[in-house]
């Protein structure tokens, strides 16, 4: 029997036909994100928000009108970023998203996503913290690859 906590943390990997810097702009600008969110839940992001550090803060609007308040916990310029979403001015309420690149060669990228809801106690969060699962990260993944690639071919 698996865990709780193993239950908690969504992961789904593919390799993309583009550099690691290509495909990090991609991720690092949140206005952006909704050209290859797959879970269809971001609407737009005001350009000018790119991160480039831990500790960085970017508002996103969702889909259904809601705002977001992203905080960046971890960052390594094109290889890693993940931030913890809440309600302007909130308490994270324990889930996190993270990306992480890593060159298999010249050409192509393995990116990582990952969602992990570990910490997210609202019971009222878990349903929807339930509903992201793999095939809704590969579909993000899947977005971002025709993202990425059709920005090589330019």
């Amino acid at each position: 029997m698996t865990s709780e906590a193993e239950t908690r943390v969504v992961s789904a990997s593919r390799d993309i036909d583009a550099e690691p810097g290509r495909i990090f702009e991609l991720i690092a600008d949140p206005s952006l994100q909704p050209v290859w969110d797959g879970n269809d839940n971001l609407a737009r992001a005001e350009a000018g928000q790119r991160v480039r550090a831990e500790g960085d803060v970017f508002l996103m609007v969702l889909t259904k009108g809601g705002v977001r308040e992203n905080r960046v916990v971890e960052f390594e310029e094109g290889r890693r970023i993940a931030w913890n979403p809440s309600e302007p001015g909130g308490v994270a309420p324990g889930h996190l998203w993270r990306w992480e690149l890593e060159s298999v060669d010249e050409t192509t990228t393995r990116v990582t996503h990952t969602y992990d809801w570990t910490d997210l106690h609202d019971e009222k969060r878990q349903v929807r913290a339930r509903a992201t699962t793999e095939d809704k990260l590969r579909a993000s993944l899947d977005r971002l690859a025709v993202a990425a690639e059709a920005a090589n071919r330019r």
